[in-house]
């Protein structure tokens, strides 16, 4: 088989939740199970970090991948879903795994994925396990596809597992609020296994104690332990943190821009110090160079990413709830005359109160994404309209820009975002 009759396979004969939704989402982990003991148990012969929660985890998991990286140890990491190719998904220090190990392992294990039908993410994450066995990595940083108790990375015995702040996504498949959230994302807590909370919140703190307990798993809530300011941008254009911590302070720079990473950087540096305390020789200058250099050592993209400037063009992933305001609120730290917004949705998502948040006098340019899941831009159009929303019906993103480019003066500025996929059908990214 050839790369793309391999992705052929893939996309086209697995169940893939990020083109077709709730009908490859699969609520138990007998398929992975049953993978992994057909490919010799390769979960269990490397070291990891778990990473879950609503918002934050891949930036999370990527910070931390670079930290490591920068310590000298050779670093697995598997994200999902991908922006540009199924390779992202699987990179070691950086580098994405190779096309030709894809169709190998296909290749050699066909028959028994023709027989067992795992979902593509079941098979992703099968593949992601065997490449860093084979390829004998330290430690992989694997981040939860959705939820934890049911996700099908949570087949492995971590160092220590992170989750990040709880908001509302995929309510359909995890609950209605955010204790039952929390509680879905609780699953990857193990027994006797290190667990950082990275955002302290009031309706997930008692989920989690209670787990935790059940499991007689230390719990560290992050904020407790680290106290971050935000200093601004530095002169290289990244972000410049005070860090408190143990009755001492530092700055360091993160090249993440998003204002949200105010809220996952506790997380990482708790759980960086809870992977000392295990033997892993981390410094303060593979702290400081790790999380000044993610996107370069990781190849991270698509978080608060700035396209261009004079007009400011800048996408974003954030889709729900949370996400959204935080991507609204850093809009309005930036002085323009015109925002553009360029926005497209999926159709499986609660969008009518993400839509009242959005700003009534930006100029909307509503498009979608080429998958199934798409919410298709006249739907959303006439939705954003009795939101209050005025906007114009481009279907393909990047004519969206091209459009709004022509439109915009030296002073507006042009967002891009609503869904992961839109933003990944960026021709710029």
């Amino acid at each position: 088989m050839t790369y793309k009759e391999t992705l052929d396979f893939l996309f086209n004969a697995l169940p893939m939740f990020q083109r077709v939704g709730a009908s490859a989402f699969k609520k138990d982990l007998s398929n992975t199970l049953a993978l992994c003991n057909h490919l010799g148990q390769p979960q269990q012969k490397f070291k990891s970090i778990h990473v879950a929660g609503t918002n934050g985890k891949g930036s999370t998991s990527h910070a931390i991948c670079s930290v490591l990286m920068e310590g000298g140890y050779k670093v697995g990491l598997y994200t999902s879903p991908h922006l540009k190719s199924f390779t992202e998904r699987i990179k070691i220090n950086g580098g994405e795994i190779p096309e030709q190990e894809v169709v190998d392992f296909v290749a050699a294990h066909k028959t028994f994925l023709e027989n067992l039908q795992p979902s593509f993410f079941e098979m992703t994450v099968a593949m992601a396990f065997w490449y860093f066995a084979k390829e004998e990595v330290d430690i992989a940083v694997i981040e939860v596809g959705m939820g934890g108790r049911l996700d099908s990375t949570n087949v492995i015995t971590p160092e220590v597992a992170v989750i990040t702040n709880i908001g509302f996504d995929h309510m359909q498949f995890l609950g209605d609020t955010l204790e039952k959230i929390a509680g879905e994302k609780a699953g990857i807590i193990k027994r006797d296994t290190p667990v950082v909370i990275s955002t302290k919140q009031k309706e997930t703190t008692g989920v989690f104690e209670k787990i935790a307990a059940v499991q007689h798993a230390p719990i560290y809530f992050a904020q407790n332990s680290f106290e971050i300011r935000s200093l601004g941008n530095t002169i290289d254009n990244k972000r410049l943190f005070e860090v408190g911590h143990k009755g001492r302070s530092k700055n360091l720079e993160l090249d993440l821009l998003g204002n949200y990473q105010l809220d996952n950087l506790p997380g990482i540096l708790q759980a960086i110090e809870i992977l000392k305390e295990r033997g892993f020789k981390i410094s303060e200058e593979h702290i400081s160079r790790g999380l000044s250099q993610v996107i370069k050592n990781t190849g991270l993209k698509g978080r608060w990413q700035v396209l261009g400037e004079s007009p400011w063009i800048i996408c974003d992933t954030g889709h729900n709830e949370d996400g959204i305001k935080y991507i609204l609120n850093q809009i309005n730290e930036y002085t323009y005359n015109q925002l553009f917004m360029i926005i497209g949705m999926v159709n499986d998502k609660d969008f009518s109160k993400v839509l009242s948040f959005f700003p009534k006098n930006a100029q909307y340019v509503f498009c979608q994404a080429n998958i199934p899941r798409a919410m298709p831009a006249e739907t959303l159009s006439v939705k954003a309209k009795e939101a209050g929303l005025e906007g114009i019906v481009i279907n393909d993103v990047n004519r969206a820009m091209a459009w709004a480019k022509k439109k915009a003066s030296k002073e507006d500025l042009i967002f891009i975002g609503g869904s992961t996929f839109v933003v990944a059908e960026i021709k710029e990214l």
